[in-house]
């Protein structure tokens, strides 16, 4: 999703706090007008497994259909058809149909899938880096790509103000608390100044990523590294 998008209708905005629960999607999957069949591999099929096994099953297969969503997103947009998902997620389209009824439902769980992946980059990054700058780094550059290759969810969620509502409470919920982690530990470590406040630096690092998708002469990925680096006091 564009940073314009997200500064524009204030996903950055901390007044913009409601609950997760009052999303409505109403944008029907037959808009994809998709008449493809797909693959015929259904998420829910199973033997006679225990019950948690099954829930295991089906979180992981709802994942791979999530990731192969958001594949297809980046490289045809959010109209891409609906067989094609099925096809690269190995399902049928009758799978999708049911676990995502509406389009918009699919747009915001690949949204929230590619958040919480987002923020939970941040404590492992932290724990596997030489330092916590370097891990500061490495997230912020995560951040960029979820910034930049959302194209149009912005137009396809246009008519839902609460699905709006909802993903700009959840995007600063799961993400800025780990970028003030970083930056604590960074300060903490006396790598950069102790003052730098993580909404204002995730703001700023979206503004650097506006147009970055339709103007080959502006590379945003080395600006903001531009910034990661001037962080570093040494």
């Amino acid at each position: 999703m564009e940073w314009f998008w997200l500064a524009r209708c204030g996903i950055l905005d901390k007044r913009n706090l409601v609950p997760l629960a009052s999303i409505r999607n109403t944008v029907p999957f037959a808009k994809w007008r998709d008449e493809g069949s797909g693959a015929v591999v259904d998420i829910d099929s199973g033997s006679g497994a225990s019950v948690p096994r099954k829930r295991a099953d089906a979180r992981r297969n709802e994942e791979t259909l999530l990731d192969a969503a958001a594949a297809a997103f980046v490289t045809s947009g959010v109209d891409v058809p609906v067989r094609d998902i099925a096809a690269q997620a190995g399902v049928g389209v009758g799978t999708i149909y049911r676990h995502f009824p509406t389009r918009a439902d699919l747009i915001v769980a690949v949204y929230r899938h590619q958040v919480e992946a987002c923020a939970e980059a941040g404590p492992t990054l932290l724990a596997n880096s030489s330092t916590p700058h370097a891990a500061l780094a490495s997230w912020i550059n995560l951040f960029v790509d979820f910034l930049v290759t959302k194209h149009g969810l912005a137009g396809a969620l246009q008519s839902d103000k609460a699905a709006f509502e909802t993903l700009h409470a959840y995007f600063l919920d799961r993400l800025v608390p780990v970028c003030a982690q970083l930056l604590d530990a960074a300060a903490t470590a006396g790598e950069i100044l102790p003052d730098m406040d993580a909404y204002e630096l995730l703001r700023g690092v979206g503004n650097l990523c506006i147009g970055a998708d339709n103007n080959p002469r502006y590379d945003a990925r080395r600006m903001v590294e531009l910034v990661i680096a001037g962080l570093r006091l040494h």
